[in-house]
C-alpha cells in the first residue's frame, strides 16, 4: 500500500498495486462538514485518480463518527470562504471586483463548487464507491450520489434537512426523485426525516450494508471484485447506464432543479434584505451540533 502524506482536509492513499484509489474527508472534528477548501482538495484528489491508468476503483470514504454533516455553514473559516472576493474562483470576477449581489454571487458560487463538481465527478473515467458511516446530511448525499455504487454502515442515515431549514427545495444536486422514487422523495424533504442503511438498500440506492466495525474491510472487498472487471468492461456499463438514466431526463431534471434551488436562495436573500451570508440561514444543522437532541437555532444581528 502506497500512503501520501497530505495534512489537510482530504487524504489519497493506493492499495493493491494502484488498482484501488482511496480518497479520505480528513475533517473528522467537523464532522467533515464541506468547506470550500474540502471540496477543492475533494476534485483535485478525483483527478488525480482519473489521471492514474493504474487506479481502475475509487472508495470515497470519510473519517470519523459521520461521513458528512453537509455544507459547513457553522465554522469562521465557512463564513471567511463566503465573504465577498475570498478565495473565490476566477469566474466569480468582473473587472477586478466581486460580481453583483448576495443572490449573484451565491449562485455563481454554487454552480462552480457543489453543481459542475458533483457532476463531473458522476462521470468519472473510474467505478466510484462511496463508503458511508454515521449520519450523511445533506450536501453529504451529493458526494455520495455521485459515485456509481453505495456501501453502508449499519449505523449509516441519509437526510435532506435544506428544505425544512432553509427553505429550498433540497441541495443543489437534485437526484432525490431518482434515488428515493418520487413519493418517498417528497414525503423525505418535507419533513426532514432520516432513513437508515436498511430502508436505504430496500429502496436501491444503497447496494451493501456492513456491519460497522468491518465497513473499511468489506468495502475494500467490494471494490477489489469490481477492480477484477476488464477496464473497458466497466466503463462501458457505467457509460450505458448513465446514459439511460440521462435519456430519462435526469441530467436535464439536475440542471432545472438547481436553478429552482438558486430561487430558494433568491427569494430568501430578498426577504431578508441580503442580512445573512451567502447560504446561511438563522436555523440550520450546524455539524457543531449534530447529534444533539436538538439542533441549535444561531441568533443573527
Amino acid at each position: 500500500m502506497q500512503r501520501v502524506a497530505n495534512p489537510e482536509q482530504v487524504t489519497y492513499e493506493t492499495l493493491d498495486d494502484g488498482r484501488i484509489a482511496r480518497i479520505w474527508l480528513n475533517r473528522p472534528e467537523a464532522q467533515n462538514a464541506q468547506s470550500r477548501t474540502l471540496l477543492v482538495q475533494l476534485d483535485e484528489a478525483f483527478g488525480r485518480a482519473e489521471a492514474d491508468d493504474d487506479v481502475r476503483v475509487v472508495i470515497l470514504a470519510a473519517r470519523g463518527k459521520n461521513f458528512s454533516a453537509g455544507h459547513d455553514l457553522g465554522s469562521e473559516e465557512a463564513l471567511a470562504e463566503r465573504a465577498p472576493g475570498a478565495g473565490q474562483h476566477p469566474t466569480f470576477r468582473f473587472n477586478g471586483a466581486t460580481r453583483g449581489s448576495v443572490t449573484e454571487r451565491t449562485y455563481l458560487q454554487e454552480w462552480h463548487y457543489f453543481f459542475e463538481n458533483t457532476t463531473r465527478w458522476r462521470d468519472l473515467r473510474k467505478i466510484t464507491i462511496a463508503q458511508v458511516q454515521g449520519n450523511a446530511i445533506s450536501a453529504a448525499l451529493m458526494l455520495i450520489w455521485a459515485c456509481d455504487l453505495i456501501v453502508a454502515a449499519d449505523d449509516a442515515r441519509f437526510s435532506d434537512v435544506v428544505a425544512v431549514r432553509m427553505g429550498m427545495p433540497g441541495v443543489e444536486y437534485y437526484a432525490h426523485p431518482w434515488e428515493f422514487g418520487a413519493r418517498k422523495a417528497k414525503e423525505l424533504l418535507l419533513t426532514g426525516d432520516a432513513i437508515d442503511a436498511d430502508e436505504a438498500h430496500r429502496l436501491g440506492m444503497v447496494s451493501k450494508v456492513f456491519a460497522r466495525a468491518e465497513l473499511e474491510d468489506k468495502t475494500l472487498e467490494f471494490a477489489r471484485r469490481i477492480a477484477e472487471r476488464p477496464t473497458m468492461a466497466a466503463l462501458l456499463v457505467k457509460d450505458s447506464v448513465n446514459a439511460a438514466s440521462d435519456a430519462m431526463g435526469f441530467a436535464e431534471a439536475l440542471r432545472h432543479a438547481f436553478h429552482i434551488h438558486e430561487l430558494g436562495h433568491a427569494h430568501w436573500a430578498a426577504t431578508n434584505e441580503n442580512r445573512y451570508p451567502v447560504g446561511l440561514a438563522p436555523d440550520v444543522p450546524d455539524w457543531r451540533t449534530l447529534g444533539a437532541p436538538k439542533l441549535a437555532r444561531r441568533d443573527e444581528p
